[in-house]
């Protein structure tokens, strides 16, 4: 009995002496790995100019689609926001191609990228403020850090992945449709969002219900991508949608930033695990 109970207490100091090493040496070589890892995802989102100060650049990327060439244009990008938009829509019924582009004064913020750079910003500045001279002591401090940092970093990658659900009206009433010239046809509708790593263009076109219709009139509630047949009610007009066409570009950067998003949920993840393995050696909570 005597030599069991040596034996548990050896181990035990054996346990602690290693809790204490992953305390104060291992937590923050894991954090300095992540906040190298995020300041990498930062700089995807900032593409500085020419001068650190500067403007972002401009990038260009080319709409395209494998089911449809109703749709081609341009995308001019640079950092979160629009800056021109260029783009010619072949009508389906009589093959009329319209041409519309961004007014020259206009640009149109993309929110989702603003947002995720906010929340990268967020977790970054959470580990900043732990650094070397941070003597953590106990493992629920570890912890509640990396729910933390893992909250921002979800929060991040989750606007990126998961466009808003609009209502037609809304997208009806959004600026966007008021940035091009010439001025778009009433019965187009036009949405812009980032899905993954991609910049997603979407034309609906639209047709007005007559009084006399003997359709079923159901207002279509919020979706990501409409389809035809779509209805909503637009001041006193009741429209349905009749052709839908979506054209999108791969962002490559923003294909690094997720990545960089996973590898750092992953670490924060191990680093957790790591700390509550060694609750399972004890029946209380030791840390």
């Amino acid at each position: 009995m005597a030599t069991a109970m040596a034996a548990s207490a050896a181990e035990r100091a054996v346990l602690e002496e290693e809790f204490r090493w992953l305390l104060h040496a291992e937590v923050h070589a894991v954090l300095r790995q992540l906040q190298d890892i995020l300041k990498e995802a930062s700089l995807r989102f900032t593409l500085p100019g020419s001068g650190t100060e500067g403007p972002a650049k401009q990038e260009n990327f080319i709409l395209g689609s494998c089911s449809t060439d109703q749709v081609k244009g341009v995308l001019t990008l640079q950092g979160d926001a629009l800056s021109q938009a260029d783009v010619n829509l072949k009508m389906p019924r009589n093959n009329q191609l319209l041409h519309f582009a961004f007014r020259e004064d206009k640009q149109w913020k993309l929110q989702q990228i603003q947002d995720a750079r906010n929340h990268v910003s967020q977790a970054i500045y959470l580990l900043a403020n732990r650094d070397e001279s941070y003597q953590f002591k106990t493992g629920a401090e570890v912890l509640k850090l990396m729910d933390a940092v893992m909250l921002q970093l979800t929060r991040a990658r989750n606007r990126l992945t998961t466009p808003a659900t609009l209502t037609l009206p809304e997208i009806a009433a959004s600026g966007l449709t008021r940035m091009f010239a010439p001025t778009l046809p009433s019965d187009l509708l036009v949405n812009v969002y980032i899905n993954l790593n991609k910049l997603c263009l979407t034309v609906y076109q639209l047709h007005t219900l007559q009084p006399t219709s003997t359709k079923n009139f159901r207002p279509a509630g919020g979706a990501v991508l409409h389809s035809p047949g779509a209805m909503f009610e637009w001041g006193s007009q009741r429209l349905e949608v009749s052709h839908v066409h979506k054209v999108e570009c791969v962002i490559p950067w923003l294909n690094d930033a997720l990545v960089y998003f996973t590898v750092s949920l992953q670490l924060c993840q191990q680093l957790k695990d790591k700390i509550s393995v060694f609750s399972s050696y004890w029946s209380y909570r030791p840390f």
